[in-house]
């Protein structure tokens, strides 16, 4: 591997990661800052709590296509054929994530990865991607609870690699998308234990639930 390539790919897809649509997106249509309300978390789910479902939607779907562009121009693009570009891909998938959680222009204080994670992972697994997200959305509309459903997707996600992959042939992918879900889980620590203390918010609830 190219250390220069290797530099570029990870500078610029930790850039991408880390722009903090929901904070923005709070500063402007609220004046306020997001990690001062609801849950404190710089995503989507907090937004939506904030801006409502649409502008919700709306930062869930920039924070995934954070992860998604810079994938598909290194994959399909920019180093299309070269007999590495998995690895510069894996490298770009995970500074895209890094970016998103610890951003540089909010104190290394932002979100949990899920939507930047959805982002990456229908780059790399498109057809794992399109069995976990119906669970997701089925976990969400059944239990109101968008943590849950981000929780299931993360465990679904590693069975689901094996439809089209098999591990001799993939191994680094595999263990990229594993420690990546396990890390996705481990970010909605709080949350489980919301979850189990009956105190998480459901989508569509008012009451913001507490830090």
């Amino acid at each position: 591997m190219d250390y220069l390539t290797l530099t570029y790919v990870a500078l610029g897809c930790y850039l991408c990661g880390s722009l903090p649509t929901a904070y923005v997106a709070g500063r402007i249509l609220k004046g306020v800052d997001i990690r001062t309300v609801g849950s404190g978390n710089v995503g989507a789910s907090n937004a939506m709590r904030l801006l409502g479902k649409g502008w919700g939607v709306t930062v869930l779907l920039i924070d995934a296509l954070k992860g998604l562009i810079p994938l598909l121009i290194i994959l399909h693009i920019w180093l299309k054929g070269h007999p590495h570009v998995q690895r510069y891909a894996l490298i770009g998938a995970l500074a895209c994530m890094v970016g998103h959680i610890f951003p540089v222009w909010l104190k290394f204080r932002g979100g949990k990865g899920v939507a930047t994670g959805l982002g990456v992972m229908t780059a790399l697994l498109p057809i794992a991607v399109a069995v976990a997200l119906p669970v997701f959305i089925l976990v969400v509309y059944v239990s109101r609870y968008i943590s849950l459903g981000s929780i299931t997707a993360a465990l679904v996600l590693p069975a689901a690699f094996f439809i089209d992959h098999d591990l001799a042939s993939s191994p680094e992918l595999f263990a990229f998308v594993a420690v990546a879900c396990v890390f996705v889980i481990y970010k909605h620590k709080s949350n489980i234990k919301r979850i189990i203390a009956g105190q998480e918010n459901r989508l569509g609830d008012k009451k913001s639930p507490p830090l």
